[in-house]
């Protein structure tokens, strides 16, 4: 399979200066290495994953490789490797480059298609090798234990007072899930997102930081991710995004947007991604590993265990949701003048 030319876009103010910033991060890891396209001798893989240990991606993306390695599914062996920077944009940038290599994988998301909007970059998920979607999962609102707000009720109507004082933020750059679902949420209960005051952190780590840190007040971001903070009582869980309450022990009593009064069902997703350049026999070869993975009862007890929701789907199909996800993206990050 061939990859696709580069396409140009409009960039907003300011990319150039994270491009740059890009740019030089890219030039060092490329120097060392990194991105080198490999041959094809033995069946060991690398999983790439594009932020930092215990975020949502990396979750969804270990949780894969263990089922695939326990099962037996692949003839080899998992390097799972963390990739930080640029809201996943480094990580894409590294996968891009390492065009033709059969033995390597991406987990990606809502997030990355974001943050290639955000720092400037000319390529898109549909122009690697796409191979699956995995998941779904609910957005959450979390405070920290001590926060003033004890509901959603009471986060609500301090926001409408004054959106642009109440610091809030997300694991992922403008565009990303984090991103998204707090400007909805604004525009649902009548606030112009313009005003919201949101901050970006590189994943669910940094973000757990800043929330008990009091660097800012609220966060948004997968539920999965905060789970072991919530059932320490660091952290309370004001709402849920998705369609029905979560079952997982800790997080049940927190209600869903709906039930609160809000009209907004939200949710984010994630799957994986291939270099551009392999095989169209390689790609349907790691499409159905991954079919066989989805298949396995040991797949299906991760997605109870995690509270995600399964919407699997793979190549052209998966291809066509992610020129759908580019266009979301992109138009509300022109509604919101950040494009």
């Amino acid at each position: 399979m061939t990859s696709r030319p580069r396409r140009t876009r409009n960039r907003r103010p300011g990319t150039a200066r994270w491009s740059l910033v890009l740019a030089l991060v890219l030039t060092a890891w490329l120097s060392a290495g990194c991105g080198v396209t490999r041959g094809d001798e033995g069946n060991d893989m690398t999983m790439m994953i594009p932020n930092s240990p215990g975020g949502g991606y990396d979750q969804t993306g270990r949780a894969a490789v263990s089922v695939l390695e326990r099962d037996k599914i692949l003839d080899g062996s998992f390097e799972v490797t963390n990739v930080i920077g640029a809201g996943g944009s480094v990580a894409m940038t590294r996968l891009m480059n390492a065009e033709g290599d059969n033995h390597m994988m991406m987990t990606a998301g809502l997030g990355v298609v974001g943050s290639l909007y955000s720092f400037g970059v000319d390529y898109k998920l549909q122009d690697a090798t796409p191979l699956a979607q995995l998941i779904e999962d609910q957005e959450g609102v979390l405070v920290p234990a001590d926060s003033p707000y004890k509901t959603i009720d009471d986060f609500l109507a301090a926001w409408k007072k004054d959106p642009g004082g109440i610091a809030v933020g997300g694991g992922s750059s403008p565009g990303g899930p984090d991103h998204l679902f707090p400007m909805q949420l604004a525009s649902a209960v009548g606030i112009d997102p313009r005003k919201v005051r949101y901050v970006s952190y590189d994943g669910g780590g940094p973000l757990t930081s800043a929330l008990l840190g009091h660097k800012i007040k609220v966060g948004f971001s997968g539920v999965g991710e905060f789970e072991g903070q919530i059932e320490a009582g660091e952290l309370r869980l004001l709402a849920v995004s998705g369609d029905e309450r979560l079952t997982n022990d800790g997080v049940e009593d927190a209600p869903t947007l709906q039930e609160s009064g809000v009209d907004l069902t939200f949710t984010n997703w994630r799957g994986v991604l291939a270099p551009p350049g392999i095989s169209e026999e390689r790609r349907q070869q790691l499409i159905g590993l991954l079919e066989e993975m989805h298949d396995s009862p040991e797949w299906q007890q991760a997605l109870e265990d995690n509270g995600w929701i399964d919407a699997f789907k793979t190549g052209d199909e998966f291809t066509a949701f992610l020129e759908e996800q580019d266009a979301r993206v992109a138009d509300t990050l022109k509604e919101l003048e950040l494009l």
